[in-house]
């Protein structure tokens, strides 16, 4: 019951189709009217429940009837014994069995007010006609009572395929059709059709549900009284047998001599009591004898916890001595012997979740088709008229696990998880993993406890810096003004009372690398807009999924854009350096020696030219006069 009925209800929800915040919101609301209904409204549904588990471990087979009831003017589910269902032999499940008649009790004023709403008719049945079935005489001689006739009513109320004449065809096929007959009288009540005016089909709307404890070999399931029965009726014997071996062994009877005088009556002596007596001849001993009861046998104190313990075997009701594990046992070694151990319930409590599921998704139905279209409460968020919309975007589901039957199994499995985390802690959402063990612990308001990320709200710059200082999470949204959340950051990161400030926190790392984290973000959003500029259009949503062929256009049309906008952002950076170079006073010094050294330069290689050319002229000059010197003639 703790796992199937937490004390904040037994609903959560699933979101249908794609995930989005909207969605999720509505989940959020659903989920909460569908545990105020059953929680708040559907007083009877705790009991029901809880009456319906204790059945159903006992018998096997234990039935929910889910409906609207136009008395109570809301949507009810109520507990049905299984011998107050009937179905045919060969029906292999309710929801597929042609026929299933529900036998139910209810008293003149319950019949006078369903006549009073038009959902009965107004006919006359006279007094009730006392009507057992043959369970419940068993029960009785079983039980030890004997049944006495009451005041109530025996009405069949048969969910069943059929054709009925003056209102189907002879040819027709079998249509789903509810019909009410009083069993003392045969006086019809009510027919009714059972399927969806606009369903083509005309698949009977389902309003039962069946919980089975273990898969019996028909329709119905097997329980502990089919399982261990025998063994229960072996044990109570014994345990009957020792409890009178050990009365007789402690207030014993005998035989006295019939001359032995007892002065008064013969009354057990009371402790500590002695009596007169005439004794005929002898001692006392010699005119008494007690009868040789035995004290309780050993050997049957020993066939007890023997068959106990097949019974509990065969039951699968085992107990994990925890004493004996130790305290440092690995967690996979804990989860194998919890899962060993709790494997057989656990397979009950998955049967058990499953039927949960199908039951809520019955009261869901009927709470969009009759209940209000308002909350009966102001949601957070939302106007009151978003009822319906909510309901039609989400499924519900049961709370519990099927995947562990215990609070203690889930735990291990995240402290299992929790080890792994430690060895990449870069791949795991760390607060939603702590957050989901606050929730599997059942502490309340773990969404305050630990905030996350998706759970934040845009906010401007300034308050994201706040926030960064006492580590709230910070989320940056598509639509915000990213260069400008951008500078702010940077101006923050910067400004030297803050830095002094952060350098003596001991969380000056987690906070410098959320701040880079969220710049990151405003980063990325930033570059897309920018992308978006150059393409002329918007591209689709980040989680928003597209046909292939889409995905492969638009891959090609952002490369060229991405091109353009890397040359542009390329060649803005070059301006950027030249004219923080140009402002630059040792930038500009630096440039004036280079100009000095290289007009020295062109200076000295200007003269070496010109020496060059200078001592080329002085080489022909002397070649000439050597030539000239060389053809004089000589006086002889």
């Amino acid at each position: 019951m703790g796992e199937t009925f937490p004390a904040a209800g037994p609903v959560k929800t699933k979101i249908i189709g794609e995930l989005t915040k909207e969605k999720e919101k509505a989940a959020e609301r659903v989920k909460a009217d569908m545990n105020y209904q059953l929680t708040e409204r559907m007083v009877e549904y705790r009991n029901e429940h809880e009456r319906m588990l204790y059945s159903l471990g006992l018998a096997g087979s234990a039935f929910k009837k889910v409906y609207y009831d136009p008395a109570l003017g809301r949507q009810v589910s109520v507990y049905l014994p299984a011998e107050d269902v009937i179905v045919p032999y060969g029906a292999s499940h309710i929801e597929t069995a042609e026929r299933v008649t529900h036998i139910m009790r209810k008293t003149e004023n319950e019949i006078k007010k369903l006549q009073a709403a038009g959902f009965y008719a107004d006919v006359e049945l006279g007094e009730p006609v006392a009507f057992f079935t043959d369970i419940e005489k068993k029960k009785a001689e079983e039980g030890g009572y004997s049944l006495t006739s009451d005041d109530r009513y025996a009405i069949y109320e048969i969910h069943a395929d059929l054709v009925i004449e003056g209102v189907d065809d002879e040819d027709d096929i079998a249509k789903p059709y509810v019909i009410t007959i009083d069993k003392g009288t045969t006086k019809v009540l009510a027919i009714r059709r059972n399927w969806e005016p606009d369903d083509s089909l005309r698949l009977k709307r389902q309003h039962f549900v069946h919980y089975i404890y273990i898969p019996g070999f028909g329709f119905y399931g097997l329980g502990l009284i089919h399982i261990i029965g025998g063994y229960a009726r072996a044990g109570t014997s014994i345990i009957r047998q020792l409890v009178d071996a050990g009365t007789l062994s402690n207030l014993p009877g005998g035989l006295k001599a019939r001359g032995l005088r007892i002065k008064g009556d013969d009354t057990p002596i009371a402790p500590g009591e002695f009596r007169d007596v005439d004794v005929p001849s002898g001692t006392v001993k010699d005119n008494i004898m007690t009868l040789p009861y035995k004290e309780p046998s050993s050997v049957l104190a020993s066939l007890l916890e023997r068959i106990t313990n097949e019974g509990r075997r065969l039951g699968a009701i085992s107990d994990m001595n925890i004493s004996d594990m130790s305290a440092n046992a690995p967690v996979g070694t804990t989860l194998a012997l919890l899962e060993r151990t709790l494997k057989p319930m656990a397979a009950v409590q998955a049967r058990v979740h499953f039927a949960m599921k199908q039951e809520f998704k019955l009261l869901k139905a009927i709470i969009a088709e009759y209940a209000d279209e308002d909350y009966d409460y102001v949601p957070e968020g939302v106007d009151r008229r978003a009822r319906s919309e909510d309901y039609a975007q989400v499924d519900v589901i049961p709370v519990s696990d099927p995947n562990a039957s215990t609070m203690a199994q889930r735990v291990v499995q995240y402290q299992a998880v929790f080890q792994m985390a430690k060895d990449a802690p870069q791949i795991y959402d760390l607060a939603y993993l702590h957050k989901q063990m606050l929730e599997v612990l059942g502490i309340k308001n773990a969404d305050k406890i630990i905030p996350t990320a998706d759970d934040s709200s845009p906010r401007d710059p300034v308050s994201e810096n706040m926030g960064a200082l006492v580590g709230t999470p910070m989320k940056a949204f598509i639509y915000q003004d990213h260069e400008a959340h951008i500078a702010t950051h940077i101006s923050f990161m910067q400004d030297p009372m803050i830095a002094q400030s952060i350098g003596q926190n001991p969380m000056a790392n987690q906070i410098m690398a959320s701040l880079q984290a969220h710049i990151a973000e405003h980063l990325g959003f930033n570059y897309r807009k920018q992308i978006e500029e150059r393409l002329g259009v918007a591209l689709p949503g980040p989680d928003e999924k597209m046909p292939e062929d889409i995905e492969v256009q638009l891959s090609r049309l952002v490369a060229d854009a991405g091109k353009q906008l890397t040359q542009m952002h390329q060649q803005q950076a070059a301006q950027q350096q030249a004219q923080q170079a140009a402002e630059d006073p040792l930038i500009q010094l630096q440039k004036k020696e280079l100009e000095i050294k290289a007009a020295d330069i062109k200076r000295k290689a200007d003269k070496d030219q010109a020496d060059i050319a200078l001592d080329q002229q002085k080489l022909q000059l002397e070649t000439v006069k050597a030539i000239a010197s060389a053809n004089k003639p000589t006086g002889r």
